[in-house]
């Protein structure tokens, strides 16, 4: 008879059942705020996680461990190769499922998504112009993402969720905009405040624009309800009065919740991180391929949560810089 497993807890008692698994560390933009023009050096493709090794280690977190959601994440998880079958594999595992991606090539991909097992997707979008995007991201795709955003929400994986990162002088002027858009489209919109992970280390906190200022440029042209928060979700939420459309603020700097944090995150090179800022890892790639058995690798598991500290203290004098940037942390 099976048992249910016993919970992944921290020092903090927080209970971590959210996994997300960066399957790739490539990107086929290059946003200005995440990596230079040429790009980054990818990961050997020898050093990056099989299909089995990635349904084995989800299938440890799910069975062993009661994770219970994951992410998918990059890099572009878009780019990984065969991923309707990995998806149908690991929505097998009986998890809820979802996508992170900047919806380059999801219009071709939506349908064989969600049909393999796919619950929902987060898509980039921090501006609805062509000529900006092709600013920021260094390439002139805005027309795929809107037929990517398009394409999932035809294909059933609802919520579908546009994410934007406002930065001051260059996007924040269109904040109202973007969830107007989310309105007429049906889409969930969330703005994130900017955090210290580019590649280039060039975040500038004076540059990013808080939960507060996103919160009355919104006031200015909408009634917003609270929501509040769902669970250990990162969005505090609001509804526009009138639609049925919910805005979320992700205040990962100014309104840091840490404290509830359920979230443990893998690399596309089988490393276990217990923070997005983390500063150390757990080699689980090293273990699988040397011949660990399953408790093994669920005792290094449970050993890297155990360590996890209260907070990322971004502000702080004791705050570092992790090394790997968001794109190869996977978000």
């Amino acid at each position: 008879m099976n048992t249910a497993p016993r919970p992944l807890v921290d020092r903090f008692g927080r209970v971590h059942t959210d996994l997300r698994v960066s399957l790739t560390d490539r990107c086929n933009l290059r946003c200005t705020y995440c990596m230079p023009a040429e790009g980054l050096d990818w990961l050997p493709r020898a050093e990056v996680l099989g299909d089995d090794e990635v349904v084995r280690l989800v299938r440890i977190a799910v069975q062993r461990l009661g994770v219970r959601s994951v992410r998918l994440t990059g890099g572009e998880p878009l780019l990984r190769r065969g991923l309707p079958g990995l998806v149908g594999r690991l929505a097998a595992l009986g998890v809820e499922l979802s996508l992170t991606t900047n919806g380059i090539g999801l219009a071709r991909t939506a349908v064989q998504l969600r049909e393999a097992g796919l619950g929902r997707v987060n898509v980039s979008l921090d501006t609805l112009r062509a000529d900006r995007f092709a600013t920021l991201t260094r390439r002139d795709r805005i027309g795929d993402v809107f037929a990517g955003l398009a394409a999932a929400k035809a294909a059933g994986l609802d919520p579908v969720k546009a994410n934007a990162v406002p930065v001051r002088g260059v996007n924040e002027d269109e904040i109202a905009q973007l969830a107007s858009f989310a309105v007429e489209h049906g889409y969930r919109m969330r703005f994130i405040e900017s955090m210290p992970l580019d590649a280039q280390g060039s975040w500038d906190r004076a540059a990013m624009v808080t939960a507060d200022e996103i919160l009355a440029r919104l006031g200015e042209c909408f009634d917003l309800v609270p929501v509040g928060r769902s669970g250990n979700a990162p969005a505090e939420e609001w509804r526009i009065a009138g639609t049925d459309t919910v805005i979320g603020v992700i205040a990962s700097v100014t309104r840091p919740f840490c404290g509830g944090c359920d979230r443990v995150r893998l690399t596309a090179d089988g490393q276990l991180r217990n923070c997005l800022f983390a500063t150390e890892e757990s080699d689980l790639r090293a273990l699988l391929r040397g011949g660990a058995d399953d408790a093994r690798i669920e005792a290094a598991w449970r050993a890297s949560v155990a360590g996890k500290g209260p907070g990322h203290a971004i502000g702080s004098a004791d705050f570092v810089r992790p090394e790997r940037p968001m794109s190869a942390i996977g978000g």
